[in-house]
């Protein structure tokens, strides 16, 4: 007898051990999904799966009763685009379920069955009659949302591309010079495309800190989410270097821009199927849309100055996203600006330590350097490739994209990234 694959108790798993295994999945399409349990673990299971990000667009229904709960359902009602059926029957007595499943189930349907016998012969009969999987419980949340990935996600096609979302934890922070400068420096490290949002739409500054004029952008993917498709996007796209897009904010006030929380998600869907890396420029402020916008993205990075209204809002942050994607890592924190001359300022670590995170990178205070590439329209290495904040950036896309970490930096221009990289 051959051992199918399970998994562990939802409890049991710890939290490194958890994101390793969600990392590699993507977010499913919009489907409907149904599950008709009989115990309450794989029950509590699927529906700690409907409330992870990877599944919002899917509108998920649990129910207890097994199979034949399913059979008087499905009797009155259309069955969905997935069906999880848990059975604690013994082998022959579940096949014998299912043909009254049979009768009344869409052809249409995926069916996957969460059994409770280790039984590869029970597995190969299920196969051959139709049923797109078989799980043996206990079941995790990854478990399900692996199966879900697993059998709606095109076979052959492109992984959808990684979303990092830049925020500052204070206006001025800074975070936007270190989104655009991380994004040109993924693009220039690895050779992969890169998508560069600015979602500032009134003071957007990626147009002028990449020297760039372009007459549509951003605005116009917002406002004509109903015909966004890869085509459109494409057009609307401004190349800065090889292998970086920039999708532009206007940075004019002759309108509101007033969305609703749903307002960007066409522009993100269309960006993830063409390009492995979209980097978002978020604004410093808090809404429906820009709430929804952070707690969607893979990797959010917050960007704080070491002072007490930084650390407030930081925590403040920390802990809103942490209740949002509790099966996420936390953001990443960079201190920038660090060491201004006569500032009193909080210590990195005793920045970091109420916040429950190490630092992925500290940048120090430095007028001249940065002045001159903002004023110049330039990135900070192509002023000064051996620069630490250079450097910091470099250690940040390895750390962002998952890459090896690059050889020797700065332990003031890195902080904790090297110990952060060692957790992943």
């Amino acid at each position: 007898m051959i051992d199918l694959p399970s998994g562990d108790s939802p409890y049991r798993l710890s939290d490194t051990d958890l994101r390793q295994r969600l990392d590699a999945l993507r977010p499913v399409p919009r489907i409907s999904i149904q599950a008709f349990c009989e115990t309450a673990a794989v029950g509590e299971a699927i529906e700690a799966a409907a409330g992870d990000r990877r599944m919002v667009k899917a509108h998920v229904r649990v129910h207890m009763g097994g199979i034949r709960a399913a059979v008087e359902h499905y009797a009155t009602a259309p069955t969905p685009n997935l069906v999880f059926l848990e059975s604690t029957l013994r082998p022959n007595e579940l096949l014998g379920e299912l043909e009254s499943l049979a009768d009344v189930c869409d052809p249409g349907s995926k069916v996957v069955i969460v059994g409770h016998h280790n039984d590869v012969s029970l597995y190969r009969e299920l196969t051959r009659r139709g049923v797109s999987e078989y799980m043996l419980a206990p079941v995790h949340l990854a478990d399900v949302l692996a199966i879900v990935s697993q059998l709606f996600m095109a076979e052959g096609s492109d992984p959808l591309g990684r979303i990092l979302a830049f925020v500052g934890a204070k206006g001025g922070a800074g975070a936007s010079t270190l989104c655009h400068n991380v994004g040109w420096t993924m693009a220039r490290l690895f050779g992969n495309d890169v998508l560069l949002a600015d979602l500032d739409l009134p003071f957007g500054t990626a147009n002028i800190d990449f020297d760039r004029d372009p007459p549509q952008g951003v605005a116009e993917a917002v406002f004509s989410a109903e015909r966004l498709d890869e085509v459109f996007l494409d057009r609307l796209l401004v190349s800065c270097a090889d292998h970086l897009s920039l999708l532009a904010a206007p940075s004019t006030l002759d309108r509101a821009y007033d969305f609703e929380a749903e307002a960007f998600s066409a522009l993100i869907d269309a960006a993830q199927r063409g390009t492995p890396h979209v980097v978002l420029d978020v604004p410093h402020v808090w809404n429906g849309w820009t709430r929804t916008v952070l707690e969607r993205a893979d990797e959010v990075v917050l960007v704080a100055e070491p002072d007490l209204a930084n650390l407030r809002n930081a925590k403040n942050l920390m802990d809103t996203l942490r209740k949002a994607r509790p099966n996420d890592r936390p953001p990443h924190l960079v201190l920038n600006r660090v060491g201004v001359p006569k500032r009193p300022e909080i210590a990195p670590a005793e920045f970091a330590e109420p916040l429950g995170v190490q630092l992925m990178a500290q940048i120090a205070f430095d007028p001249l350097v940065f002045g001159t590439a903002a004023n110049t329209g330039r990135m900070l290495a192509e002023l000064d490739g051996k620069h630490a904040a250079t450097l910091a950036f470099n250690e940040m896309a390895h750390a962002l994209t998952g890459r090896a970490v690059a050889k020797q930096a700065p332990k003031q221009a890195l902080g904790g990234l090297r110990a952060l990289m060692r957790r992943r």
